[in-house]
């Protein structure tokens, strides 16, 4: 009897030897960031975005995009600077693009 138990616990012994302690947790991978290619044309000239900019007559073009069947998107911004005359432009929901000229906040589609 006194063997039994002795050799269970030689076993019980190496058997704990084997681990080496509580596995350590290890860092989440941060998932690795590509730069996508710039945008080119048919001929290679770089494509450049304009940032959204919301004017004087954002909503009254959103307005005039509506009552032509576009929605969705950003809204109406600004294609050309602020002053007497601007040019809006807005990507409808099916990827058609409607534009606006407003000339002194009195707006018609281009």
């Amino acid at each position: 009897m006194k063997l039994i138990v002795l050799t269970m616990c030689a076993l019980l012994a190496s058997g704990c030897s084997m681990f080496k302690g509580a596995p350590v947790a290890e860092k989440p991978m941060t998932p690795r960031v590509v730069p996508a290619p710039p945008l080119v044309d048919a001929n290679g000239a770089p494509i450049e975005r304009l940032p959204f900019v919301p004017g004087r007559s954002s909503v009254t073009v959103e307005r005039m995009a509506k009552q032509k069947g576009c929605t969705g998107g950003l809204g109406a911004g600004l294609v050309t600077p602020e002053g007497p005359v601007e040019v809006y432009r807005m990507r409808c929901q099916e990827g058609k693009t409607f534009m606006a000229r407003c000339d002194l906040r009195q707006c018609k589609a281009m």
